[in-house]
């Protein structure tokens, strides 16, 4: 499953990574990925050396934090340190697929269930640059508005399309979720928003009370922890 989660970012939060972003480092976006995906791959990233990346990385992680649509879609057990891609005039990334596994500064090895890309760049600014997700329901082509954060399965080929004119910006990393199923975190996501829709639409009835006694027994059972 593929979700689209809007406003991850205020106005405000956007505004205060532009400005960190526009004198920020940036190195050959190819430092941080393998053979393959280096012979397609044409970007520039922010260096992750640099103190300025810790604090854009943990901004992105606090936004992320504070999203329930998020945590309800990912049910994230890890998730990578956000990274920075800046594509400019006929930069492109051809189709690739992410590694199945990443290692991860505190957690070890973390197997790659689902990938996030926050655009950070409002879509009329640039030309091109669009995220484009192969599934087994067809092509996705993805220009989310800045703030918005598109979440897909790691194992899907994708890429991004040449950039033509201006400048694309976004933060994208990795999750290893609870669920490592895609059809059981879809379902889990699915029983949450309509128990949330049920709440906030009755109360807290019994009805409501015996779907969430499911929901969690259901995360029990699948969780991988």
């Amino acid at each position: 499953m593929m979700y689209h989660i809007p406003r991850i970012l205020s106005a405000d939060q956007l505004s205060w990574f532009s400005e960190q972003l526009a004198c920020a480092q940036w190195i050959d976006g190819r430092a941080t990925t393998g053979d393959q995906g280096a012979k397609v791959k044409n970007n520039q990233q922010v260096d992750t050396r640099t103190p300025q990346y810790q604090i854009l990385q943990s901004r992105v992680l606090e936004a992320l934090d504070a999203s329930p649509l998020f945590f309800s879609a990912a049910l994230p057990r890890t998730i990578s340190p956000p990274l920075f891609n800046r594509y400019r005039q006929e930069e492109t990334y051809g189709f690739h697929v992410d590694g199945a596994v990443r290692s991860h500064p505190t957690a070890g090895w973390m197997r790659t269930d689902l990938s996030a890309t926050l655009f950070l760049s409002h879509p009329d600014s640039y030309q091109g640059g669009e995220l484009v997700i192969n599934d087994t329901y067809g092509q996705h082509r993805v220009k989310l508005p800045a703030g918005d954060l598109v979440l897909y399965p790691s194992s899907s080929l994708h890429c991004v399309t040449p950039v033509t004119g201006g400048e694309r910006v976004a933060s994208f990393m990795w999750l290893q979720s609870m669920i490592r199923s895609n059809q059981q975190r879809a379902m889990l996501c699915d029983l949450d928003k309509n128990i949330q829709s049920l709440r906030a639409k009755f109360g807290e009835g019994e009805e409501v009370l015996s779907l969430l006694n499911m929901y969690h027994n259901l995360l029990r059972s699948w969780s991988e922890l």
